[in-house]
């Protein structure tokens, strides 16, 4: 059967002897947040699903043979990296080390948004500090001050943070109800103008001297 015309089938890509594409299944699985699907990883590089899965499962055996601190499994249909199982000890010291230091001005920062203006996705966190909020975002996670409380109905559905428990005993609250009321910065006047290129993290800085994060949580840490 002829194909339809103005209709061209999508050539696909080999993985086999490539190693950029064997590197940029590597680099997804870096970033997912849950398992993915080989089927998702073939379309986004244009290869065939079946060799998708076999550079998976190379992938898991190579890891497990070169004693990697962390391995690849296949969960739900789909696949995902974790930290080895033997490393636990040390995965749980390190984490609790981080959880008994004092949080950076990132840190404070993003918390105290995401405590007012809560659900709230990373991108509107980043969107208000003017920087990108992920490392402060999972230092408060695993601190369990913030968790995630669903996923925002817009495209890519993206996840929602919200504080916790824990913050409010923290702070010696009852409830966020008790936060104190945000001051009014807004000027008297007509709103300045939009900063000149370059000039951004300047007009920043005149903006934090008008006032900053109370040091609730204080102190500072290696910044985010």
């Amino acid at each position: 059967m002829s194909e339809p015309a103005g209709e061209r089938p999508v050539q696909l890509r080999s993985l086999r002897g490539d190693p950029e594409l064997r590197k940029a299944v590597e680099a997804i699985l870096l970033v997912v947040e849950e398992p993915v699907q080989p089927l998702q990883i073939a379309q986004v590089l244009e290869v065939a699903t079946d060799e998708v899965v076999a550079t998976l499962r190379a992938l898991r055996s190579e890891y497990v043979d070169s004693g990697r601190g962390f391995v690849l499994r296949e969960v739900g249909g789909g696949w995902r990296l974790y930290t080895d199982p033997d490393a636990a000890p040390y995965v749980e010291r390190f984490v609790l080390h981080g959880r008994s230091g004092r949080l950076s001005q990132a840190a404070l920062e993003t918390l105290a948004i995401i405590a007012y203006k809560q659900p709230v996705t990373r991108a509107q966190i980043s969107e208000i500090r003017g920087v990108d909020a992920d490392g402060a975002v999972r230092t408060l996670h695993s601190r369990g001050l913030i968790t995630e409380v669903g996923r925002e109905s817009s495209p890519g559905q993206p996840l929602l943070y919200g504080t916790t428990p824990a913050l409010l005993e923290r702070l010696g609250l009852s409830s966020l109800g008790d936060l104190p009321p945000l001051p009014d910065l807004s000027p008297a006047g007509p709103l300045p103008e939009e900063p000149a290129p370059g000039r951004y993290k300047a007009a920043r800085r005149e903006l934090d001297s008008l006032g900053g994060v109370p040091p609730v949580l204080g102190g500072e840490e290696t910044p985010e």
